[in-house]
């Protein structure tokens, strides 16, 4: 099939490459220039493990094109929307123009019989209205809602292999037309038996919004016990092993830590919560606002950890931070935990250094007043204490009596809780973490 993607963020780049490694002849459309440019030279402008090479491949075969044109998206039989929805300079709605502008651009190269497909994460009505303005504009041409589920980190082999699939359709005879295109699309994820889940536009809307409020509250929940173990003594790793092995529960999303951030747990909850109140419901959300707070306040208590192991005061303290990512397998800097404690240690007065595998150019351009290092060995040369705020592999596997020889003092704060506790104690290490016992 010949396919146009709109959009070649990380979502649209991801799927126009994955979209032309199972046959379709694909091209991705965005204004950005120098992102067009950096892709059709096989160049990823961001980090993703898998990407770069599917992208190379891709590219070779010739069923892969870029364009800064919206014409070139003429002829093709299904159009992915793919732009980003980020939230409102001082509000918590979904700023929607990205998406009504793509879709108003292909307006003028739509014919009838062709398939607009959205993927972006929109607030609940969005294709309704979407569906309304194309079968006026470009009568004969249909409406599908198809969202995304990609974890970073894993973007390719949750595009080519998902757990499941989600249809929003139109009713009647053209929801068989656009079923039957998304099938053709998918053919070889059909095949294999994917779930597959067809509904209405709204639900369709609502399942990402929904999925990811309930992760977020899942965090937020162990974050809230890991309060509780602070004021009690218990252990919040063990609690969360315990109570995961109950099936109804399950272990996944319970690590208590630094919380959560990125381009979609965050701005995605506010949105649900800001559409909800349009619509009337908001009660109905309201937890999610504890949700947000309980997540926030993980920032504060570990800037307050990190005075507390520092002799009560940051004030000329050296302090180095590994981790910049808001999630490890990532260079995403979108409301990065990790960095927010950065620089909130920096303004109490602490000599910050910070390091990561992949962000640090990203963090530099957001975030220019923090110093940076290439190295863990070089972030905590002469340190008075090691922040672990994002759980790398690079940082869980170091060796803690090697690393114990950098450092001034050996205290370490365990941001994710992703370390061997016992193995670092051992080594002479001064361990904390949030929700655990001082070791």
């Amino acid at each position: 099939m010949k396919i146009s993607v709109i959009g070649c963020g990380y979502l649209g780049a991801v799927h126009a490459a994955s979209m032309a490694e199972i046959g379709h002849e694909v091209v991705g459309i965005d204004v950005d220039d120098a992102k067009i440019a950096s892709l059709a030279k096989a160049e990823a402008p961001f980090f993703e493990p898998g990407f770069e090479e599917l992208l190379e491949r891709t590219l070779a075969t010739g069923r892969l094109r870029f364009s800064t044109d919206f014409a070139d998206a003429a002829g093709s039989a299904v159009h992915f929307v793919c732009v980003g929805t980020p939230q409102k300079r001082g509000e918590y709605a979904a700023d929607m123009r990205y998406v009504q502008g793509a879709v108003e651009s292909l307006l003028d190269v739509l014919s009838p019989g062709e398939l607009v497909v959205g993927k972006s994460t929109v607030p609940v009505g969005t294709a309704a209205q979407l569906a309304d303005l194309i079968a006026d504009k470009a009568p004969g041409a249909l409406l599908a809602w198809n969202p995304e589920f990609l974890r970073e980190g894993f973007a390719v082999q949750d595009t080519l292999h998902p757990d499941r699939l989600v249809y929003g359709l139109p009713a009647g005879a053209d929801g068989d037309t656009a079923r039957a295109l998304l099938d053709e699309v998918y053919a070889p994820i059909v095949e294999r038996g994917t779930p597959k889940v067809e509904s209405d536009y709204a639900t369709a809307e609502m399942v990402k919004t929904a999925a990811n409020s309930f992760l977020a509250t899942k965090i937020s929940f162990i974050n809230a016990m890991a309060e509780l173990c602070e004021a009690t003594g218990a252990d919040v790793k063990l609690l969360a092993d315990a109570i995961g092995f109950d099936d109804r529960i399950g272990r996944k999303f319970l690590n208590a830590g630094l919380g959560f951030g990125g381009g979609c747990l965050p701005k995605d909850i506010r949105a649900f919560m800001a559409r909800a109140g349009e619509l009337g419901a908001d009660q109905a959300l309201t937890f999610l606002r504890e949700v947000d707070n309980i997540n926030m306040r993980r920032r504060i208590r570990m800037v307050e950890l990190a005075r507390e192991v520092c002799d009560g005061s940051l004030l000329g303290k050296r302090v180095a931070v590994l981790g910049a990512a808001f999630k490890p397998d990532s260079d995403d800097i979108r409301d990065s935990p990790a960095l927010n404690v950065a620089a909130q240690l920096q303004l109490q007065g602490a000599v910050v250094r910070v390091t990561d595998p992949a962000a640090i150019e990203n963090s530099r351009r957001q975030w220019p007043q923090l110093d940076y290092a290439a190295t863990p060995e070089e972030a905590a040369e002469r340190a008075d204490a090691v922040l672990v705020l994002t759980e790398w592999k690079q940082y869980r596997e170091l060796d803690p009596e090697a690393f114990g020889r950098v450092v001034k003092q050996k205290r370490v704060l365990d941001g994710r809780n992703a370390l061997d506790r016992e193995a670092w104690t051992a080594a002479g290490w001064t361990y904390r973490a949030l929700g655990r016992r001082a070791g």
